[in-house]
Parts: structure tokens; C-alpha cells; sequence
């Protein structure tokens, strides 16, 4: 599932040629060209479906799209080294519902005369495609160049993301927990607006579900925990076997309902009715590489799969606890990823303990790791559509420390009280993702190529 998105030989491309009915331009250059890129896609190790013949008419650019998706294809790259007919732009808006991906290559230098008019065809395309409707992202440049190469990765990696968007299942274990009605989910207007489907679950089959685990396989669950070696502060071990069922629980769930990303209404039936938080779970979750959020907040989860998707993990979910100018100061409970943690021997090195205010097990203490880059991100719902936002900072060492999961970001290019109050006046809810790296760029592009709201 989720661990293997951001993994290139798990993507699966097709890749169409253009070519021209009538011979012209420098076709040598063509075919040089043509075999430059394709060699670019094997050292990149994508797993490529290349229709071997150049499509140069109706028919058969029909025929290369009907096997490019029946050989499973999650994006699509087209090649035009020649000026090919702008009509077929038409065709494969028709026939592939999902953004493409146009990547223009550049003339034969120095014969003193037009070998191709590559960018000139696929501004074309880029041009009717648009004015269509249908998304798609642009590459222009050397295959041998290194930001052309990045740019190419990146446009695979979106036009991936937005496919497996558009097809994900997204579980939602009760609700969202009482009183926070900006996480509420619309199913029909996420299926609209993002193409995800809602799939409610029942918050007591769950507990059942729990509740009603092997004993063994809680037991060979309780060792693994063991073997993490994580400090007890306030718990002990026995605490350990009511977070392996919800850990368990909860794969199995999203196993059987092949959910890509999983949103559970977390108090407060189940500190109650089972005695435990299921932090730890949600932790080891995420940690594994699933989208996995907390308080019934389905959208936190596709914000967590997005990011899963463009290659940055699965984030901190989190609250905006305070800011200042140019700094955030963010904290949750105890369940992000453990390698976003501390490492072992640091001060912030994660540790299980209670939760600070119903004190009950089992959530993880830890500090994210302090001179990372890392980019606050968030999608949402707000006047009947869809929004995604997102900031670029770094981790810096936190002013005091809280126990739960913390993190200071500077945030050195924003007013960020001035963001704060924009982005509240169209809806921004009180989760946000924290995700290592910067993909505020990538994540721009991803709204576009989804057609939702992208808010500076």
C-alpha cells in the first residue's frame, strides 16, 4: 500500500510517441531524441509500458491508449521530438480522463535550420488541452539535464499522485469527535472536488473488532513493540497489548477494505469503553507509511496521503498551538511518525507514556527532529469546494517543552500572523500537516492538476 508510492519501480508509466503521417522535419533527430528520453525513464527505474510504434492518426492513438490502460498505467507521458497533428490532443483528452504529462524536447543545434519544432507541437497540445478542460504538466529540455530530469520526476510523481487521488478510498471510523465541526467530510462534494471515495465505518464493529483479536497475534504484536526498546515514563508493559489490538485493528480494516488513508474517531468512546488512547497505533502506522489521522478528521488523512503520494511521508498531524511573526509553534498528543522523532539518546527521543490530559495509555512522547526542512500543508473544504495550502520553514529547537509530539518552524519569508488570518477567513481547520522536505511547489502544481483552490 502506501509505503510503496514514493518508490519509482512501483510506478507504472505509459509512454506514446507522436509522430507524423508525412515524413518532415530532421527525422534522424527524432529518433535520437526519442531514444535520449526513453533512456532517461530506465535509469530513472520507472516501470515503463512504451508503445513501440509512434501514433500519427485517430486509430492509432486509440489503440496505444486502450493498452496503456489495460496494462494498469498511472500516468502518461507523451512524446512529440517532431510537430505532430494537434487534433490528436483532442483524442487522448478523450480517452484518458487523467492529467498527461507533455515533455518537449529541443532543436539540433547549429545546422542553421528548423530539425523539429518539438516545443512548438506540444505548446499546441498544452494550449487545446486547456482551453479542454483537461489537466496536464509541461516539461521542456535536454533529457542529459539535471533540472529537466527533476522537473520530469516531479511531473510523474504529480500526474501519479493526482491518478491515485482520484481512485483512493478513504475510511472514516465514526466521526469527527464532539465539537470539532470544521473536520466534518461532505462524501459527494470529496468525490467532485478530489475523486476520493468516503467509506463509512462503525465505530462499535471496531471496538468488537478490537476487542475480539487472537490472543496470539496480539502477543507476537506485543514483542515487536518490545524489540523498539522505547522508555516506559508512566505506563508499563502490560499497557502494551490494547495498543497492539488497535494497531492491528486498524491494518487489518484498511487491508480489507483496500483503504488508501484511514481517519478514526479516537475519544471519547475508546479511552473509555477500552481504557486506552490509540496513539501508539496511529504512530506505528504512519511510521510503516500509512495515512492514518486522528479525531475522526478524514480530510487530515487525505492531506496525509497527499503528501505520501508526492514522495514527502506521511506527516505530522498536528495543531496550531501558537505563532509569532515568523515562527509556529505546533503540538499533538503523541502519535506522529517515530523516525520524525528524535533519534535514541537525544532529549526528545520518543517514549510512551499517558496522555497528559485524560491520563490513560498509550501515547508517544517525542520531539520532531530540530534543522529539517519541512513544509506545512493542509486540504480542505470551505464554501461548498476544495482548497490546499502550504508553507515552507524549518524545524528549529522549541522555546519549552510539552510533553506529546512538538515542533518549533520558522517560517522566515511569511508574516506568518498575516497568513494565519487569511487562510482563517476561508475555512483553514485546526489540523495541519507538518511533512520533512520542501514541496510547496509540488503541491501548488497538485492543486492545479486537481482543479481545487490554491491559497498563497
Amino acid at each position: 500500500m502506501s509505503s510503496n508510492f514514493e518508490d519509482r519501480k512501483f510506478i507504472r508509466l505509459g509512454v506514446i510517441s507522436v509522430g507524423r503521417k508525412r515524413p518532415g522535419f530532421d527525422q534522424e533527430w527524432n529518433q535520437m531524441m526519442t531514444a535520449r528520453c526513453l533512456g532517461v525513464l530506465e535509469q530513472f527505474g520507472y516501470s515503463v509500458m512504451r508503445i513501440e510504434k509512434p501514433v500519427v492518426d485517430e486509430m492509432t492513438t486509440v489503440a496505444a491508449l486502450e493498452e496503456v490502460q489495460r496494462t494498469g498505467c498511472e500516468a502518461l507521458l507523451l512524446l512529440q521530438p517532431s510537430i505532430a497533428h494537434g487534433q490528436l490532443a483532442l483524442t487522448v483528452a478523450q480517452r484518458w480522463s487523467d492529467p498527461v504529462i507533455l515533455w518537449a524536447t529541443p532543436e539540433r543545434p547549429g545546422d542553421g535550420k528548423v530539425s523539429s519544432c518539438s516545443l512548438v507541437g506540444q505548446h499546441l497540445w498544452a494550449s487545446s488541452l486547456r482551453q479542454a478542460g483537461h489537466p496536464f504538466e509541461f516539461v521542456y529540455g535536454d533529457p542529459d539535464d539535471s533540472a529537466v530530469r527533476e522537473e520530469l520526476a516531479r511531473a510523474v510523481r504529480l500526474a501519479r499522485a493526482a491518478f491515485r487521488l482520484r481512485r483512493s478510498r478513504v475510511g472514516l471510523v465514526g466521526t469527527h469527535v464532539p465539537g470539532f465541526i470544521d473536520l466534518a467530510v461532505e462524501p459527494f462534494l470529496l468525490r467532485q472536488a478530489v475523486g476520493a471515495q468516503l467509506c463509512p465505518l462503525s465505530l462499535p464493529q471496531f471496538i468488537e473488532r478490537v476487542r475480539e483479536l487472537p490472543e496470539q497475534a496480539v502477543f507476537r504484536d506485543v514483542q515487536k513493540v518490545q524489540e523498539m526498546k522505547l522508555p516506559l515514563r508512566g505506563v508499563v508493559a502490560e499497557d502494551l497489548s490494547m495498543n497492539s489490538r488497535y494497531y492491528l485493528a486498524m491494518r487489518e480494516l484498511m487491508e480489507e477494505e483496500r483503504l488508501d488513508a484511514l481517519a478514526i474517531q479516537c475519544w471519547p468512546e475508546l479511552p473509555n469503553l477500552l481504557g486506552q488512547w490509540p496513539y501508539l497505533a496511529v504512530s506505528r502506522l504512519s511510521t510503516e507509511g500509512r495515512a492514518v489521522a486522528i479525531e475522526g478528521d478524514v480530510d487530515g488523512a487525505l492531506s496525509s496521503l497527499i503528501s505520501l503520494l508526492i514522495g514527502a511521508g506521511p506527516g505530522f498531524l498536528t495543531d496550531w498551538l501558537e505563532h509569532d511573526q515568523d515562527s509556529i509553534f505546533f503540538w499533538h498528543p503523541g502519535m506522529a511518525p517515530m523516525d520524525m522523532c528524535d533519534g535514541p539518546g537525544c532529549d526528545g527521543a520518543p517514549a510512551l507514556a499517558p496522555h497528559f490530559n485524560i491520563v490513560k495509555p498509550l501515547v508517544v512522547d517525542g520531539g520532531i527532529r530540530t534543522n529539517e526542512p519541512v513544509t506545512v500543508l493542509r486540504l480542505w473544504r470551505c464554501d461548498n469546494r476544495y482548497h490546499l495550502t502550504a508553507l515552507e520553514g524549518h524545524t528549529v529547537e522549541p522555546r519549552r517543552k510539552l510533553t506529546g509530539n512538538t515542533a518549533l518552524v520558522r517560517i522566515p519569508e511569511v508574516a506568518v500572523p498575516s497568513w494565519f488570518d487569511r487562510l482563517l477567513h476561508v475555512g483553514l481547520p485546526h489540523h495541519v500537516l507538518v511533512s520533512f522536505g520542501t514541496h510547496r511547489e509540488t503541491l501548488r502544481r497538485l492543486a492545479r492538476l486537481l482543479g481545487i483552490s490554491w491559497w498563497e
